[in-house]
């Protein structure tokens, strides 16, 4: 899949797809992103393995991440470069909303 199709089916991003790809600084395997994300969102987000596992597929098959195994045989989840550009992004869109939260939260009070 070219990067400006994954751009447009991802974005916005979903919070689980945020969060997989957040933990994926390093290679993880799927409970290592799932403790991590319980830990980055202060257990706020806990992910179930049919959510991970059915997104991580997803990712795989779009070019976003890359599977192996480990000598234990266990996979292993790594992001691309195509990730990245993604995440980048992404993060890019996240940060005008949080100027924009800033610049109008008076607004709600």
């Amino acid at each position: 899949m070219n990067l400006e199709k994954i751009i447009k089916n991802y974005s916005p991003m979903t919070e689980t797809a945020f969060y997989i790809l957040l933990s994926l600084t390093e290679p993880r395997h799927g409970y290592g992103i799932i403790k991590h994300v319980e830990e980055v969102t202060g257990n706020r987000l806990k992910l179930g393995s049919g959510t991970i596992y059915g997104t991580l597929t997803k990712m795989e098959r779009d070019g976003i991440i890359t599977m192996y195994a480990d000598e234990k045989r266990k996979k292993i989840y790594e992001i691309t470069e195509d990730g990245k550009v993604l995440m980048r992004h992404e993060m890019e869109r996240l940060k005008e909303l949080h100027v924009n939260v800033i610049k109008y939260e008076e607004d709600f009070e």
